[in-house]
């Protein structure tokens, strides 16, 4: 008898789930879990990768938020933003350009008309630097964060977290989940650095510091 590659293929797989424990047998997760750090360590770490990433970070008070996102904006000048459905409203109090209220409706390449965007944001590690957005109303779709060319992502210092594992621990696993750590960059075969190929070519972090 003949025996082909798809044959071979699924007679491996065979052996394979023949010596696989039973499915009820308890998985170690010896990892490390439920680190903390005071805040200002937390703070500190989490800026300090953001800079690495050459990210622009910016402090501010819950009260000067609107007053910081307009800033930057204006700096970049960008006139015509985007926005999820659910980001509040009175943290674009101070910015004087044209507001676009994402929609499914809008389809993604029609974003890449759009100066830049403003979310907010799920959970931070600040070990790594990554922003998680898990498609929340104040985050919205996967596409709005990155086709716009300028990312502006609220951080409520709250919920930075010090690793990777108390990040993961409240994300919700059936939620879209989008991982950032910096702006896009990729490099080629003579590793010469090219930001803004998969998604935001600048992005601003504004971690508000007493939410």
């Amino acid at each position: 008898m003949t025996t082909t590659a798809r044959d071979t293929v699924l007679g491996r797989i065979r052996d394979a789930l023949a010596l696989a424990p039973p499915s009820d047998t308890p998985i170690p997760r010896a990892y490390r879990t439920g680190r903390t750090l005071p805040d200002g360590e937390r703070l500190a770490l989490l800026t300090d990768r953001l800079v690495d990433y050459k990210a622009q970070v910016h402090r501010c008070t819950t009260d000067r938020t609107a007053e910081v996102i307009a800033g930057i904006l204006r700096d970049r000048g960008a006139r015509r933003i985007g926005v999820p459905a659910g980001l509040e409203e009175h943290w674009l109090a101070a910015y004087d350009g044209e507001i676009r209220r994402d929609s499914a409706d809008i389809p993604a390449p029609g974003l890449d008309a759009l100066d830049g965007v403003v979310t907010g944001s799920a959970v931070t590690c600040a070990e790594t630097g990554t922003i998680f957005l898990d498609g929340s109303p104040d985050q919205g779709r996967r596409a709005l964060s990155l086709v716009p060319d300028l990312h502006v992502c609220v951080v409520d210092l709250s919920s930075v977290v010090a690793g990777v594992p108390e990040a993961v621990a409240r994300l919700v696993p059936e939620r879209p989940t989008t991982l950032i750590s910096g702006p896009s960059a990729t490099s080629d075969i003579e590793l010469e650095r090219v930001e803004g190929v998969h998604g935001p070519r600048t992005l601003a972090v504004v971690i508000r510091t007493d939410a």
